[in-house]
């Protein structure tokens, strides 16, 4: 293919490499210019274009993308018609992705202009969606290259295919001890179901049994004669070796352990067993959990009837970690309900307010209630629980107006040293069952109980919402809540930043709750402020 720039009158036959826009005209790239296409550009005062030109041997980009998407194509897989040197596959049934990883990377090191991607192997997809693209890159490509690339899809037919669902009853089979509550049953139930729906699968058996071999083994041999295509053992216990009671209840009915374990967190104890020539997983305990895990990338393979063999759960390794551990703390832990959460609130006021010139402006009143009194019976107002403040300037002076409220007192004798000090002392005196802290300044008086709750509504260690801080336009501010994961880093704060660095670091556990009014991030650190805030809130 030649490729650069030409006389406008030597252009036609080639194909426009750049858009071009200049009074009035608009030629598209790749255009194929002919005496309409020159008479324009010359009207339009362009003299040179850069073109490409198609030679003998070479193959024009579209025929190529649709002759490699044609071929690497298999069942369940079409392919749209090419455009702009691209030929897009989409799925035609719902099913799991099975995609030829070596051949996929032996067509792409064929040639650079050649180029074929794919969604990631054994994803679930549905009907219609986009799985894959053959893009190729110039505006044609070499005859031999495109040749190679069809060899190497003939030897590997096909590259791409949907495996379409092929389980559609499953038996559920869950054990028993004392201290498992039955919503956690009925919760579980729910999640699977949700699980299996997009497949087409639905729970057509289900028992409740002790969490004892003998007991477990007849249930699952009654899910089975009931007509269940695959059977999901959830246990009281998480299976904890080979010899353990659902592995030892799955070989006293005559079935085969084929794999226990995998490197997938979380799902690390899983377990992959055959009976009755039928599947049997023993679910992890963060099967109960409807977030993704390593459970979901073997039942989905089941569900479309693909063997899963050691060798592939092994080979899970690689992207096997699902969460980040810095959300992550206790790993085989469930994660707490929403509502049992326990959010303690630390209210600072230890500083000595040298912006103010000399007098403490948490003592300051508004509307005849000092500032740092405003901040901790918000503070009581909320969910936090309990309400901590630190003192440290002027000690006797804060503790003293907040005569009378519930708040748990500490003091900082470092409060000289910066607000890391101040920090450094509340966080320490968080209760060891707290899952986190809400950290509020002393001179904020218009963060309410309302921003609080808000702020503690947000936070949700099952999604990575682990820091949560209100925003107005974009801009950030206090108060933050902060997951207990963090108290080791906010016991290391040391001078007047506070904790702002590790908001940048963790960036990923993030989550921002905007405010409708600039007002509520406002802090009083000086005497005009205070002025503003007070007029703000005692004129309504």
């Amino acid at each position: 293919m030649k490729f650069g720039a030409v006389p406008v009158t030597r252009a036609a036959g080639a194909v426009a490499v750049h858009s071009i826009r200049k009074s009035g005209l608009v030629l598209k790239k790749g255009t194929l210019i002919g005496s309409a296409e020159i008479a324009a550009l010359q009207a339009a005062g362009i003299a040179e274009i850069v073109v490409a030109r198609i030679e003998p041997g070479d193959v024009s980009e579209d025929a190529a993308a649709a002759e490699i998407a044609a071929a690497v194509a298999g069942d369940g897989v079409r392919c749209d018609r090419a455009f702009t040197g691209r030929a897009n596959l989409f799925a035609e049934t719902a099913g799991v992705l099975v995609v030829d990883k070596a051949a996929i990377d032996r067509l792409n090191e064929v040639d650079e202009s050649i180029t074929f991607a794919t969604l990631p192997a054994y994803k679930p997809v549905v009907a219609g969606e986009m799985i894959a693209t053959v893009k190729i890159i110039p505006f044609a490509v070499a005859a031999a290259a495109r040749d190679a690339a069809l060899a190497v899809a003939s030897r590997a037919v096909p590259l791409i295919r949907v495996a379409p669902h092929r389980i559609r009853k499953v038996g559920i089979v869950s054990t028993l001890m004392p201290g498992l509550a039955p919503k956690v049953i009925e919760k579980t139930l729910r999640v699977t179901e949700e699980r299996l729906a997009p497949a087409g699968a639905a729970i057509v058996a289900e028992r409740r049994v002790p969490h004892e071999q003998s007991a477990l083994a007849k249930a699952i041999e009654e899910v089975l004669s009931a007509g269940a295509e695959l059977v999901i053992v959830f246990g009281a216990s998480a299976i904890a070796d080979r010899r353990d009671v659902i592995p030892a209840a799955v070989e006293t009915i005559g079935g085969q352990v084929e794999h226990f374990g995998m490197p997938v967190d979380p799902g690390n104890l899983l377990l992959v067993a055959r009976v009755r020539g039928r599947p049997v997983l023993g679910a992890p305990g963060c099967a109960r959990s409807p977030k993704e895990n390593g459970f979901d990338w073997v039942l989905m393979r089941l569900l479309a009837g693909l063997e899963v063999t050691r060798e592939a759960i092994t080979g899970m390794g690689v992207g096997g970690l699902l969460m980040e551990i810095v959300t992550r703390p206790q790993p085989r832990a469930e994660p707490a309900a929403a509502e049992r959460r326990r959010i303690a609130a630390v209210v600072l006021a230890a500083g000595r307010s040298t912006r103010m010139g000399g007098p403490n402006k948490l003592l300051a009143e508004i509307a005849r209630r000092p500032l740092v009194r405003i901040a901790a019976e918000e503070a009581l107002a909320s969910r936090a629980a309990p309400v901590i403040v630190v003192t440290g300037h002027q000690r006797s002076e804060v503790e003293q107006v907040l005569a009378g409220l519930p708040v748990r007192f500490v003091h900082n004798p470092d409060f000289a040293d910066g607000l890391g000090t101040s920090l450094r002392t509340g966080i320490a005196a968080v209760p060891a069952d707290a899952d986190g802290a809400i950290v509020c300044l002393g001179d904020m008086p218009q963060v309410d109980a309302g921003l609080i709750d808000r702020l503690i509504g947000a936070f949700d260690p099952d999604r990575s919402a682990l820091i949560v801080m209100p925003t107005f336009e974009g801009k950030r501010g206090n108060p933050v809540l902060w997951s207990r994961r963090f108290f080791p880093d906010l016991m290391a704060v040391e001078g007047d930043v506070g904790a702002r660095h590790l908001i940048g670091r963790y960036g990923e556990a993030v989550v921002e709750v905007p405010v409708e009014g600039k007002a509520a991030l406002v802090d009083v650190d000086t005497p005009e402020a205070l002025v503003g805030v007070r007029a703000e809130i005692e004129t309504g």
